[in-house]
């Protein structure tokens, strides 16, 4: 018995690849960084986080441009392995260019990115063929090329690209064909691609060829997955990707939501499923329960194991930031340090704020649980007016909602602070003298309450938000909800270092 999702919160398009009796996954990251977070595991159940494939500017530049919105970077990785080596490929949405890098490892080093010119669109697949020939696939280029899947022979040593960039198949009329992945199984070349866009229309389909560049022949019963007009707790279901077991049976990981309240509106972001998949007669794929996804599945094929333990509380006592922690776009430099006071995280606030498309100080880690409470210790004296630093619940620049500490006609504060789209306001403001504050948040599925702790121990409510405000039905974009350490300057760099003793999110959910 396991249960959906495999791997909670903001995980979107996974990408799965297996090696031995391990299983590799890597998902999406968009502006967040570092980027594409790999995972591990043995029973593709268990998934624990080794690192992120990008961590280095140079490999993911993430300087937005002047007139576009959240939600660019990484787009829907593809993770191979070929002779002895780990390929991920990619298209950095921020910088307009698709690439691929290698390791030897999962854990990396990564490879500086091999940048595929001449190939544009999103989504792009790598195909290594028993003769040699590597197969790049992937999305048109928008506005300037027919909809549908296109596809070129690649140089995998170089990046050029072999052959003319053809068009191969169109899908079978939903909107927006998109995130292929090309297999050859039992002597068929399959083309399996998301239709219906990343919302509850979203479906899998499939078409098949004896030769990689088609002609394909689509599935009668396409789709062969979509969770769509129905009252499943999961929807929006598709994105997938397929890997054999080392017992020859077939799973699939993809992405669905988990929406809550009515009308239906998700906030955790797009998550990882695993559903198996059977082969018919005729040698098409039936991903789930008649291509359906449930949330409980009930299947004794897949080896026993445990969950990875939670880091629950981070003390920051390391030399770095434990893998669930992500940068808002690339941190400016001197924007942070676990060194600077040891078994704190320093952050010093920089010009921007959390209202700016610019790079925040800003630590933080996706929501993962519909119910859960989240803590932290700050010790900040704010030197100047408006220096700022506190607790956001962040969905993008647009849409959040934060407790934190500032300075104000010449005095210290807390303050609770709501942003929707246009509407911003400060809910409350507290006179508050002393240095040190515990700042929390209980998290239901339907809203947030925001507390803090003076040295008398007592928790104070200050104020509280609705979920369905950060939602993405609300909000907009592809990216989920994060609980971030954050300080700002508001309009100059901050003086005052905020300095956090620890990091404490305690989910109530326990599976």
């Amino acid at each position: 018995m396991y249960s959906n999702p495999v791997i909670r919160g903001f995980h979107p398009d996974p990408s799965v690849c297996r090696v031995g009796d391990d299983y590799y996954l890597a998902t999406s990251s968009f502006e967040y960084f570092p980027g594409i977070p790999i995972f591990h595991s043995r029973n593709l159940v268990h998934w624990r986080q080794l690192g992120h494939v990008l961590t280095r500017e140079s490999q993911l530049p993430l300087a937005r441009k002047n007139d576009y919105p959240s939600s660019l970077g990484i787009y829907a990785p593809t993770l191979r392995h070929h002779n002895g080596r780990f390929y991920v490929v990619t298209t950095n949405v921020t910088s307009g260019e698709n690439f691929y890098v290698w390791a030897e490892r999962p854990e990396g080093p990564w490879s500086e990115p091999v940048v595929i010119e001449g190939w544009g669109g999103i989504d792009p697949d790598l195909f290594f063929d028993d003769d040699g020939t590597v197969y790049l696939t992937g999305t048109s280029q928008y506005r300037t090329e027919p909809e549908g899947i296109y596809q070129a022979e690649l140089d995998i040593a170089t990046g050029k690209l072999r052959s003319e960039r053809r068009l191969v198949w169109t899908g079978t009329g939903g909107s927006s064909p998109e995130g292929p992945h090309l297999y050859k199984i039992g002597g068929w070349y399959y083309l399996m691609i998301a239709e219906g866009g990343t919302e509850y229309g979203h479906m899998e389909t499939i078409a098949r060829s004896r030769a990689p560049q088609g002609p394909f022949e689509p599935n009668p019963h396409n789709p062969i997955l979509s969770n769509r007009s129905t009252d499943k707790p999961i929807q929006a279901t598709g994105h997938a990707d397929l890997v054999q077991a080392p017992d020859g049976r077939w799973w699939a990981v993809l992405l669905g939501i988990r929406p809550v309240g009515y009308p239906r509106r998700h906030h955790l972001g797009r998550e990882t499923m695993l559903a198996p998949v059977a082969w018919t007669e005729e040698g098409w794929p039936v991903v789930g329960t008649e291509g359906r996804i449930e949330v409980d599945n009930d299947d004794g094929t897949l080896p026993p194991g445990q969950p990875e333990p939670r880091l629950e509380r981070d003390s920051f006592d390391g030399p770095s930031l434990a893998p669930e922690w992500n940068f808002y776009r690339n941190p400016a430099p001197g924007s942070w340090s676990l060194s600077e006071r040891s078994g704190w995280l320093t952050l010093y606030g920089q010009a921007c704020s959390l209202n700016d498309y610019g790079s925040p100080a800003f630590v933080g880690r996706r929501q993962q649980h519909f119910d859960c409470e989240v803590e932290t210790r700050m010790r900040f004296v704010p030197e100047a007016e408006g220096e700022e630093a506190g607790l956001t619940v962040f969905m993008n620049e647009g849409f959040h909602y934060e407790i934190a500490k500032t300075r104000r006609e010449g005095k210290p504060l807390l303050l609770f602070r709501r942003r929707i789209g246009s509407l911003a306001k400060t809910e409350a403001e507290i006179g508050f003298e002393e240095p040190e504050v515990v700042l929390g948040v209980e998290a239901k599925d339907v809203g947030y309450s925001f507390y803090y702790r003076g040295s008398d121990g007592e928790k104070r409510t200050i104020g509280s938000g609705e979920s369905a405000m950060l939602a993405t039905e609300t909000a907009g974009g592809f990216t989920g909800v994060y609980f971030a350490l954050y300080a700002t300057g508001n309009g100059r760099a901050c003086a005052a270092p905020a300095r956090f003793d620890y990091f404490q999110y305690v989910p109530s959910e326990r599976i």
